[in-house]
């Protein structure tokens, strides 16, 4: 158990932990106003890319020499720290939802958890290929073009706003499952990169 412990603290999971509660305490602070319509994922989405965020800073060790010398396995570690992640940047949200009541704007858990899982995958697959440190890019710049984005009328605009369509969206469920292999796949083999 001292080792999950020490894991914990190298990869500053508290530090994260702290950041995704209060992020969703905000985003619920928000919502209760009523002042977005109940179809709007906005803050939602807004709370999920934030956790996801947060939880990238965990992707890279304190030294990354170091973890490639190690004398254990990292390719389960790597997958499990990513899968992980996302089910407790879901969990909070909707965690913080139950206790809210009518909250405008709620999400059901289906739409949680895919875009979760499909954030994790991007936040994953940016330690992948930036490093743990710009982990956080991929997210941000996707929510930021998924927000002004064109209306989703075509396939290609639903791919790009996959993280704001209804749970029951196929192209919404499909990119996110495909992040959520990659960027896992990726990091767990490769790694962060230095």
């Amino acid at each position: 158990m001292r080792w999950l412990t020490l894991y914990a603290r190298s990869r500053q999971v508290p530090a994260s932990l702290a950041a995704v509660v209060i992020s969703a305490v905000a985003v619920w602070a928000l919502a209760r106003g009523g002042g977005e319509g109940p179809g709007d994922p906005r803050l939602l989405v807004l709370v999920l890319a934030t956790g996801a965020m947060a939880a990238s800073i965990g992707l890279g060790g304190q030294d990354l020499a170091l973890d490639r010398t190690a004398a254990i396995r990292w390719m389960p570690r790597r997958a499990a720290h990513v899968l992980l992640a996302g089910a407790v940047v879901g969990t909070v949200l909707l965690t913080v939802q139950s206790m809210g009541g009518d909250g405008g704007g709620m999400a059901t858990a289906a739409f949680v958890v895919r875009d979760s899982a499909g954030l994790m995958g991007l936040v994953a697959l940016g330690a992948a290929v930036s490093g743990g440190q710009y982990a956080w890019t991929l997210p941000y710049a996707w929510l930021s073009f998924s927000f002004f984005a064109p209306p989703p009328t075509s396939a290609p605009t639903q791919v790009a706003t996959w993280m704001l369509l209804p749970a029951d969206t196929a192209a919404g469920t499909w990119t996110a499952l495909f992040l959520t292999v990659a960027g896992t796949a990726a990091y767990a083999v490769a790694g962060p990169r230095r």
